[in-house]
C-alpha cells in the first residue's frame, strides 16, 4: 500500500522540526509564527482545490541579524514539492542578470525575456539577504520583480530591512518607492522579531582573525600561506589590477588598502572566490576612521565571501570590537555578526 502524499503545508512543518532537532535547537515563537505562514503560503500556492483562495504572489520575510531568517527559508525551500526552484543570493543573481541580459542585446524587452526564462526554470524563486543600496541594482531588480509578478513566478525573500527600508540612501529612495510598493501590495510582509543572533550560538567559523602587531601579522600569514613576506606580485579580476602580497596554492594574501580603498567592485569579489579557497587579508584599520564607500566594499566583500565557502585569514593591530566600532553602513550589524564567528585564535594556522 502506498503512503497518501503529505501536503506542502505538513512537510514544510515536519522538515523545520527534523532541521531543529537535529541541530540540538528548540524555535522561539517568533520562528514558530513565520514557518506556519510561510507553510500555508507555499500549500495554498500549490494546491488547486484552494487556488479560489488567491495567495499573495510572494513572502518577505524580514528581521534582524542572525534570528534565523535564512534557517526558515532553507526549510521551506528543501520541503517544497518542486523540481523547478532556485535559491539565489543578491550579489551572485545580479552578476547572472547582467550576463543574461547581454544575451539578449539588441532585441525588444530583454528584461521581461529574461524573466520568462527564469520563469520556465523557477516555479519557485528564493532570495537570500535581500538589499540594494546601488540605485543602478535597486531599479534593474525592481522592474525584474514586476516581470516576474507577470510570469507567476512564487517569490520569497528575505532581508534585514523591511520593504520601507530598501535602498535607504535619501539620494536614491524616492526613486525606488514604488517598487517598495509593490512589494507591500503584492506580498506578505513577515517580520522576524528581534531577539537572540542564533549565529552566535553555533560553532561556524569560517576563518580566522588575527589581532597582533603588522610584523607578527605578517610572519602568521606569510607561514599560513607558505609564501614570503616580499612575493608581491598581481591579480587581474574584471580587466583591474590588484596589487599582491603573496599567493600560493589556492590562497591569496592582499592588504586592505590595496583591495578595498580603490574602485573595487562586487564582481571583482565574486571573481575572487572563485578562483581562491582562502583570502588574506593584512592591515584592517578600524573601519569608522574610513568613507562609506570602503564600509560599504568592506560589506558586500564579506558578504560574498561568507556564502561562498572561502577560508577568510583578516589580521590587524586593532581588535575586532575596535575594527567594528561606530559604523555608519546601515548593513554593518550582519558584518559584525560574521566578522565575530571568525576564530580568534592564531594555534595551527593554515590557510586551507
Amino acid at each position: 500500500m502506498t503512503s497518501e502524499p503529505v501536503a506542502p503545508v505538513e512537510a514544510v512543518r515536519r522538515h523545520f522540526d527534523r532541521e531543529l532537532a537535529a541541530r540540538g535547537f528548540r524555535a522561539d515563537a517568533a520562528q514558530q509564527r513565520a514557518i506556519a505562514q510561510l507553510a500555508d503560503w507555499l500549500d495554498r500556492q500549490l494546491t488547486p482545490k484552494r487556488r479560489w483562495r488567491r495567495p499573495a504572489a510572494g513572502v518577505y520575510l524580514w528581521g534582524g541579524v542572525g534570528r534565523g531568517k535564512s534557517f526558515v527559508m532553507d526549510c521551506l525551500f528543501a520541503a517544497a514539492p518542486l523540481a523547478n526552484k532556485r535559491r539565489v543570493h543578491v550579489h551572485g543573481f545580479l552578476q547572472e542578470l547582467q550576463q543574461r541580459l547581454n544575451a539578449y542585446a539588441g532585441q525588444p524587452e530583454p528584461l521581461a525575456r529574461v524573466a520568462a526564462d527564469l520563469a520556465t526554470e523557477a516555479r519557485l524563486l528564493c532570495f537570500d539577504e535581500f538589499h540594494v543600496h546601488d540605485i543602478g541594482d535597486a531599479i534593474l531588480l525592481g522592474r525584474l520583480l514586476e516581470c516576474l509578478l507577470r510570469e507567476n513566478v512564487a517569490l520569497v525573500f528575505t532581508s534585514n530591512f523591511p520593504p520601507a527600508g530598501l535602498c535607504p540612501n535619501p539620494l536614491y529612495h524616492v526613486r525606488f518607492k514604488p517598487f517598495i510598493a509593490l512589494l507591500q501590495r503584492h506580498f506578505q510582509v513577515l517580520e522576524l522579531d528581534a531577539g537572540e543572533d542564533y549565529r552566535q550560538r553555533t560553532r561556524h567559523e569560517w576563518g580566522r582573525f588575527i589581532q597582533a602587531p603588522m610584523a607578527r601579522a605578517d610572519s602568521l600569514l606569510s607561514h599560513a600561506l607558505q609564501v614570503g613576506t616580499q612575493t608581491g606580485g598581481e591579480l587581474e579580476l574584471n580587466r583591474r589590477r590588484f596589487a599582491l602580497r603573496g599567493r600560493s596554492g589556492q590562497g591569496v594574501w592582499l592588504d586592505f588598502p590595496a583591495l578595498f580603498e580603490v574602485p573595487s567592485s562586487t564582481a571583482d569579489y565574486l571573481g575572487l572566490c572563485e578562483q581562491v579557497a582562502c583570502i588574506a587579508v593584512s592591515n584592517v584599520p578600524p573601519l569608522h576612521r574610513l568613507s562609506l564607500d570602503v564600509q560599504l566594499r568592506v560589506i558586500n566583500f564579506i558578504d560574498v565571501a561568507y556564502d561562498s565557502g572561502v577560508v577568510l585569514l583578516l589580521a590587524s593591530e586593532a581588535s575586532l570590537e575596535q575594527v567594528c566600532a561606530d559604523i555608519g553602513a546601515s548593513d554593518f550589524s550582519r558584518t559584525r555578526s560574521r566578522l565575530q564567528q571568525l576564530s580568534r585564535s592564531v594555534e595551527n594556522l593554515v590557510a586551507c
